[in-house]
């Protein structure tokens, strides 16, 4: 089911995320729908409060396949990386934001299985970004500037 993405204003966007503690057919249908709505969207990430649902929960895919999180903590982070960055519930805008280049993540499957995963690059970005949003954090919070469409980098 496609789920309405929040934007910016929306208050959800602001309160941190309650964890999980069910790891049950409920968690399922939204991790499932998450991601329906996110490719629907074009995007590579989603986090549960852009559809409404104060939940620890993410999903991302940048191009290499569904990845899920629930209850994810951002453990270890290397490097710096700095470029655009858009976001699905700051529709038609962009800023220049700085990330860690390298993020390993601790979370949990659907299943309820710890287990951890190392992203670098767009995926490092996307690990902090979604992360972000679980605690009321948006990425017009921490952009060095907003980029406009006629600008160059």
């Amino acid at each position: 089911m496609i789920r309405k993405i929040i934007t910016l204003g929306n208050e959800t966007l602001r309160k941190v995320s309650n964890p999980i503690k069910k790891f049950d057919l409920r968690l399922w249908l939204l991790l499932r729908d998450m991601a329906e709505t996110m490719y629907d969207a074009n995007g590579v990430g989603l986090a549960a409060p852009q559809v409404g649902i104060l939940r620890r929960v993410v999903v991302i895919d940048v191009g290499e396949g569904i990845i899920e999180l629930v209850n994810p903590e951002i453990i270890a982070t290397e490097g710096e990386q700095a470029g655009p960055e858009g976001c699905l519930s700051v529709p038609g805008r962009q800023g220049y934001v700085r990330r860690p280049n390298k993020v390993t993540v601790r979370a949990f499957d659907r299943k309820g299985k710890p287990f951890e995963i190392t992203g670098e690059g767009l995926l490092a970005r996307a690990f902090c970004h979604e992360i972000d949003h679980l605690d009321g954090r948006v990425y017009v919070d921490v952009m060095d500037h907003e980029i406009f469409q006629d600008e160059e980098e």
